[in-house]
């Protein structure tokens, strides 16, 4: 693997250029002026900005319909019928996990993304065909991005008999975390529902990742029992709640309340930023010490048209929902989308610091909060100190 030197590129929002020196796929040195050797390339970061790669907290690999004929969009918008029609479309449809895992996952290299959270459909009309599907991908890609799988009973735990004893198995496959969805409005069950998703984690010693749509003071009694399961099992740093809209949705009190006491559980939260629903206090669960990460949710799919896989294009998402207008605001955004997301995926060789692995993202801007704003289509993507994408093309082969 050859050295490189990065000459005069940015790396932070006001700091000066800076001389970035990576031997063997790790960053070996940061400092203002690197002497050049003979034997070490040299690549000129005027002009540019080098950011950490990206990462994807919430996704749905194994739904979306990327590179396939266009879907009619003709569907109510109430949780139980997205999810009966999403069903009906798999059962009448050729639908591959496999190849549409693959066909995102290299748009998430081209956009700059290394690492990826993926909630993986179980259910007993599918089986354990669309987590295979994706464990079969994310081996396909190993060595250029990281997909962590959850195994994620859309269709609901409880409601249909089997589906439990086939989240078992998606566990003993490999999967990285145990999901679950809405324990009181969905499965109308929370004690028990929530008694199977941490019951399994502790089984396989594995985490728990909980979608919770449900509004106000119901989603926050939801909180409140994965706060007890959490402290009870001590599970500290291996629990998230994904969306939990109703933490921007109930009273100010309640929500230093909650927010204390996800901090103390390290509890991470990860969220969309949706436009039509509440948002997580960004700032008040940081001030807790809760990692706040981003997601693109479904891309692309049979729930919603929308979404190209750029954490770049999510982070702007992030600023226009929050309302961050201040350089010093977006670095919110910009954290959500790197550090935030590596710590809920435990990646522990991560960042642009000295010793950590050279993997990078390097953008035409003046500096991070240009990145995020304008979106440069022209990235060249490195993953321990290799080059894998360049004008618009992956450069290794799988």
């Amino acid at each position: 693997m050859n050295n490189v030197l990065f000459k005069g590129i940015k790396l932070l929002e006001g700091e000066l250029p800076r001389d970035v020196l990576v031997k063997d796929g790790v960053i070996a040195q940061i400092a203002p002026q690197i002497p050049i050797d003979n034997a070490t390339a040299q690549v000129d970061g005027s002009g540019k900005v080098m950011l950490p790669r990206f990462v994807d907290a919430h996704a749905h690999l194994d739904k979306t319909l990327w590179g396939m004929e266009w879907y009619h969009n003709d569907v109510p918008s109430d949780l139980p019928s997205i999810i009966e029609n999403e069903r009906q479309y798999r059962a009448e449809n050729g639908f591959d996990s496999y190849r549409q895992s693959s066909q995102m996952i290299e748009q998430y290299l081209l956009n700059g993304t290394g690492a990826v959270r993926s909630h993986v459909d179980v259910d007993t009309e599918i089986g354990l065909a669309h987590i295979e599907g994706v464990m079969e991908a994310a081996r396909t890609y190993k060595d250029m991005i990281n997909i962590e799988t959850v195994c994620f009973p859309q269709s609901g735990l409880l409601q249909r008999a089997g589906t439990f004893e086939l989240m078992d198995r998606a566990m003993q496959l490999g999967c990285d975390y145990v999901g679950g969805i809405d324990p009181s409005s969905f499965d109308r069950d929370p004690v028990r529902h929530l008694d199977q998703v941490f019951g399994l984690a502790e089984k396989h010693g594995r985490g728990v990742d909980l979608h919770l749509h449900e509004p106000g003071t119901l989603g926050a009694f939801s909180v409140e029992l994965v706060i007890e399961r959490t402290r009870a099992l001590s599970m500290q740093g291996k629990v998230t709640i994904s969306h939990g809209f109703c933490l921007g949705e109930v009273e100010a009190a309640y929500q230093h309340q909650l927010a204390k006491q996800l901090g103390e559980q390290q509890i991470h939260i990860a969220t969309t930023a949706p436009a039509n629903r509440s948002v997580p206090p960004f700032e008040l669960l940081r001030s807790h010490g809760v990692h706040v990460a981003a997601g693109n949710d479904g891309i692309r799919d049979t729930w919603s048209p929308y979404g190209s896989g750029d954490m770049l294009q999510r982070a702007m998402f992030l600023g226009l929902k929050y309302r961050w207008r201040k350089d010093k605001q977006l670095e919110h955004a910009l954290y959500a989308i790197t550090q935030a997301g590596s710590v809920l995926l435990g990646l522990e060789d991560y960042g642009l610091e000295q010793g950590k692995s050279a993997d990078f993202v390097i953008v035409d801007a003046h500096n991070f909060v240009e990145a995020i704003v304008a979106q440069p289509k022209q990235r060249e993507v490195y993953r321990k100190g290799e080059r894998i994408v360049t004008g618009g093309r992956l450069e290794v082969a799988q």
